[in-house]
């Protein structure tokens, strides 16, 4: 017979996927009162599952394992769904901004890997993705980078999600993107992922 703590170890073990957990910045943070100055940490963490999930959060704390810790729980909090052309790339080109920051991600032939600065790698690599090539203009902060990267993310759509949308078949939609990289439509393989 199961004792009832082994039941609720095992059902906490499905609930929790496995995620891949970067920290991107930690800043001390400093607020001065009356008595003198206060220090804190503030920390960024990027966290995924691999397989097309990611979110971000950002905490202070009077300790560097606690921000850490508080950031964690915000970024499963804050975690949205991506959906990725054969599990490895991006669907299509986007740009989004977040505060001075803008990013331009492209999607990549196999092969290609992760083409991208400091907090957009982690978000990458968190995320799943094997193949991308990605610019950031104007602010470096990492908070607008990882910001305007899950942005754009965000606005990523799937052939199904344009299909479903404009009432056509996603092999359609398939052959009109790849007539307009140059093949032919002849050429075309339908993909039918999420």
């Amino acid at each position: 017979m199961v004792n009832p703590e082994q039941k609720m170890e095992r059902s906490q073990e499905r609930e929790e996927p496995e995620f891949h957990e970067k920290l991107v910045a930690v800043n001390r943070v400093t607020k001065v009162n009356k008595g003198g100055r206060t220090f804190s940490f503030a920390a960024l963490m990027v966290i995924g599952d691999g397989k097309g999930r990611v979110g971000s959060g950002h905490a202070k704390a009077k300790e560097v394992p606690e921000a850490i810790r508080k950031a964690t729980e915000q970024a499963k909090r804050k975690m949205i769904r991506v959906p990725l052309r054969e599990g490895r790339t991006i669907h299509h080109d986007i740009s989004a901004a977040s505060g001075g920051g803008k990013v331009i991600l492209r999607s990549a032939p196999g092969g290609t890997g992760v083409i991208a600065g400091g907090p957009m790698r982690a978000v990458f690599d968190c995320l799943g993705v094997q193949d991308v090539v990605a610019k950031a203009v104007g602010s470096s902060n990492p908070y607008n980078m990882v910001g305007a990267t899950l942005a754009a993310l965000q606005k990523m759509e799937s052939p199904r999600q344009i299909a479903a949308r404009r009432g056509k078949k996603v092999s359609d939609i398939i052959a009109a993107r790849e007539t307009a990289h140059g093949q032919s439509a002849s050429d075309v393989k339908v993909e039918d992922d999420a």
